[in-house]
């Protein structure tokens, strides 16, 4: 069987045989095993369900979590005549229409689409009209609620495997420590002999920490890159040092562009084109450059800031010497930014007060059905503005009460639904007869038209004709693929069931605000851990392989810093300009005369202190706390001092907590 599938490797893709790991994965995936592949980045992960998809009876559906990367793929397998497509929003009406029809007949082999997607009920109804083979899941740490870059909604994905019957997954990584890998394994079923993790080393890459004391780190930088030739990309954190940074390199000779997420769509894709084009030497990017760019022949890869943890260092590196050519791996390392980075740890864990007032929401907003059951509407961004809830965090929160049966998912729709007739609509009835010309009447008649647009207002509709609400969805779906009427779809509606006995249990939102706690404990535990490696003893190449479970180097390498020359000490970074008592004071009293006016509330010693550590969330930005001069005047201290400061001006305040 495997001299077959090389042919067909061979024919199709033109290579001459699998790469390391990747028969095993694919052997495994066409016996019908689900599977878990743990590569190195750059070592032909994507190849697993390319090849499968074409060996598989029907569509093989791949969700990954950015668009870059998704387009980046589409346009390999497009390259290979492989037929293939994403959805997503960037697509057209007719583009949209044509990729369902292709879906549907067959005619697809392979369809990309986001995380996000499933949220959509007439996606969701889509997708179980057609018969799926396989489903990939891409960056599949993300699942993990102990991988670096975990994703609420990646949780739901084996209950969406479930709803939607698809037999098979295969899940793709590069970074995954033993727990993650467990934890990844269990979440959809996969046996251990049908996890397949090959070597994480990398022989080629030249792992390099120096300690770049603030004010020399620059001329450093400038020193390094004397040294080397060809391309590369500086990795730093804010958006501002990229663009200055840039700047800086190309004042010294450097053919050098900044690359971030503040920057318009149009100039990040012309950017990424030049570099894959070999016109820009050197991009200096936020951590938004690198997942969608596939360039085998970068030289070179530089933290100019340290990055977020070993994962998100190991995933940036692995952008390196994808040729398998000698590439440099370089860390400018000094502790200036730790808190920084430890900053947009606690930003992100929400206070006890707002995740009772989630709660109360829930409480307070849930009706009886006309099954019986209670039930809980809510929009993403109405509830994190309302709640104080980090968008991100209150996507945790939720899928958390989900975990515990608090709330159940029933469905998502859009509230807001309307469409613009292409066809005459007494053309539209005139091709339906019966009940279901009755029904479309009845979804007209609910749907005044302002110019060319029907606005539906689906609460008329409900009372005027009674029906099941995926039956509004399909026919209005069926009218926009038969070139009918053009249908747009706004503001997602998640609707859940409410275990109301399970909501006012005694201690949920305590149980709710520790797990939130031990998350943040686990992310400190990162970066401390990240610290730690940069300043090993121990060869840099052995230390990242045992860190990702591999223990097959069993020699040092040779050729990391600390072979070379041995390792560094990062001292510690002496802050002297803590503010005084008076401008503390000075600071609370403007936020608390803002916030208690706008907010009708007192202002609570956790938000004074992101206020003060220079840390946004939805109730600062509604008061537009950035405005006030306090906002930031300890951003360079340590969070847990900036707390203390809080705790003790509150004290001199005397005021009630």
């Amino acid at each position: 069987m495997k001299q077959e599938l090389v042919s067909s490797l061979k024919q199709h893709f033109g290579f001459d045989d699998f790469r390391d790991g990747q028969f095993p994965v694919i052997d495994a995936i066409l016996h019908k095993h689900s599977c878990l592949a743990i590569f190195p980045t750059g070592s032909g992960k994507s190849l697993c369900y390319q090849f499968s998809a074409l060996h598989l009876p029907h569509l093989t559906l791949v969700v990954s979590p950015l668009l870059a990367l998704m387009q980046d793929q589409l346009d390999f397998l497009l390259s290979k005549n492989i037929p293939a497509a994403k959805i997503d929003s960037t697509l057209s009406y007719a583009e949209n229409r044509q990729i369902m029809q292709d879906t549907r007949s067959g005619a697809l082999k392979i369809l990309m689409v986001s995380v996000e997607r499933f949220k959509n009920e007439r996606f969701r109804q889509f997708i179980e009209s057609v018969n799926v083979s396989l489903l990939v899941i891409d960056e599949a740490h993300c699942i993990s609620e102990w991988g670096h870059n975990f994703r609420p909604d990646y949780l739901k994905l084996p209950d969406y495997q479930k709803a939607l019957n698809i037999p098979q997954v295969l899940l793709l990584t590069a970074t995954a420590t033993e727990n993650v890998k467990h934890d990844m394994a269990k979440k959809f079923a996969i046996q251990p002999q049908h996890i397949v993790q090959t070597g994480f080393y990398r022989s080629n890459l030249n792992l390099k920490v120096l300690h770049a004391p603030e004010e020399h780190k620059t001329e450093m930088l400038v020193d390094q890159l004397a040294q080397l030739d060809g391309a590369g990309i500086v990795y730093v954190t804010l958006q501002k040092e990229a663009e200055d940074l840039a700047l800086l390199l190309r004042q010294n000779g450097h053919n050098a562009v900044p690359y971030h997420a503040g920057l318009k769509d149009q100039q990040r894709q012309a950017t990424q084109q030049q570099f894959m084009a070999d016109q820009v030497d050197i991009v200096v990017a936020t951590i938004a450059f690198g997942m969608g760019v596939d360039k085998s022949n970068i030289r070179f890869v530089i933290h100019y800031e340290l990055p977020k943890s070993i994962e998100a260092y190991s995933q940036e590196i692995g952008r390196a010497g994808r040729d398998g050519v000698t590439s440099e791996c370089i860390t400018l390392a000094n502790l200036n930014n730790l808190t920084r980075l430890e900053n947009f740890v606690y930003a992100d864990t929400p206070e006890q007060s707002g995740i009772d007032k989630v709660l109360s929401n829930i409480n307070q907003l849930s009706e009886d059905s006309s099954t019986g059951e209670l039930r809980w509407e809510t929009q993403l961004i109405p509830l994190s503005n309302g709640t104080n809830v980090r968008q991100l965090p209150l996507k945790t929160l939720l899928v958390q009460l989900e975990l515990r049966q608090v709330i159940t998912p029933l469905f998502g729709y859009f509230s807001e639904i309307r469409f613009r007739f292409i066809e005459e609509k007494s053309k539209i009835l005139a091709s339906f007869d019966g009940e279901r010309r009755q029904f479309l009447e009845a979804v007209f008649s609910a749907s005044p038209m302002k110019k060319i647009w029907s606005t539906l207002d689906q609460e008329a509709l409900s009372q005027s004709y009674p029906h099941q609400r995926n039956r509004l969805v399909s026919a209005l779906d069926y009218l926009h693929g038969q070139l009918q009427i053009e249908l747009q779809s706004q503001r997602h509606t998640d609707v859940y069931s409410v275990d109301q006995q399970k909501l006012l249990a005694a201690g949920l939102g305590e149980s709710l605000f520790e797990y939130f706690k031990l998350r943040e404990s686990a992310e400190i535990k990162r970066i401390a851990d990240l610290v730690a490696f940069l300043q090993s003893k121990q060869c840099l190449s052995q230390t990242l392989a045992v860190y990702f479970d591999d223990h097959s180097l069993s020699q040092p390498c040779g050729h990391c810093s600390v072979c070379i020359s041995g390792g560094i000490d990062l001292p510690d970074v002496i802050v002297s300009n803590t503010p005084s008592e008076e401008q503390l004071t000075r600071a609370y009293q403007e936020l608390a005369s803002v916030f208690e006016a706008k907010l009708k509330e007192p202002l609570s010693i956790p938000l004074f202190t992101r206020f003060l550590a220079g840390l946004t969330g939805p109730y600062l930005t509604k008061i537009r706390a950035r405005t006030l001069s306090g906002f930031g005047l300890c951003q360079s201290l340590p969070y847990q001092q900036v707390l203390n400061l809080a705790m003790q001006t509150l004290d001199v305040e005397k005021r009630p907590l």
